[in-house]
């Protein structure tokens, strides 16, 4: 009798967590207490809010949109090479680009010639975002962004509702690429700029599924 209850039970095993490609929604990641990371990051404990796509013409990337107790988004990717590493993004607004960035140094990054971007302020808030020099390595990529989480759900390749926002990205690295900044140009004009930070994967000490 006890198998038959046991085998029809609707109790389900817990879901385990142990990769970064597994997290879902409302899913909770630990982080390190490494001083290399800003103080966004470090010692944090992060909420996945939100689970979106990035489309390009070869790789589709899945974005997950992260939030502490401070109220501010974090956005979290992979990136895959020869080692796989986290990359934390962090949207900064237009006073802050015209805080750290010379914006006639800025504005050369939309222009087809190789260009190179310098720091001109230290910022206590962004400090360990930021590095000195930075070269740009993608111009006017073309990508898509989904509202969608490209693992469980098709992403549409035709026009209308269901049909991704395009976009052009435009990213510069550091000397060494552990530092970057990442510009995304709208069809309506808007842009956004990030500031990237490339971690080992090792930095998430913990992570915990979600209720």
């Amino acid at each position: 009798m006890s198998f038959f209850k046991k085998l029809f039970s609707d109790d389900k095993p817990a879901r385990q967590l142990t990769q970064v490609d597994q997290l879902q929604i409302k899913d909770i990641i630990v982080l390190s207490d490494s001083f290399a990371l800003p103080e966004q990051l470090r010692k944090q404990q992060l909420e996945v809010i939100e689970i979106n796509s990035y489309e390009f013409e070869h790789h589709t990337n899945t974005e997950w949109v992260l939030m502490g107790t401070s109220g501010e988004k974090i956005y979290l990717t992979l990136d895959v090479d020869d080692s796989k590493y986290i990359k934390f993004s962090y949207e900064i607004e237009r006073d802050d680009v015209a805080r750290v960035f010379d914006l006639d140094q800025f504005a050369l990054i939309f222009d087809e010639a190789p260009c190179e971007l310098t720091t001109v302020e230290k910022d206590p808030t962004l400090g360990r975002w930021l590095d000195e020099h930075y070269h740009r390595q993608a111009f006017a990529q073309i990508g898509y962004f989904h509202r969608k989480d490209h693992r469980s759900q098709a992403l549409s390749s035709y026009e209308g509702k269901d049909a991704g926002e395009q976009f052009e990205q435009y990213s510069l690295y550091n000397d060494d690429e552990s530092k970057g900044v990442d510009i995304e140009v709208w069809q309506d004009g808007d842009t956004d700029v990030f500031l990237t930070l490339f971690r080992p994967v090792s930095d998430i000490k913990d992570m915990f599924p979600g209720s």
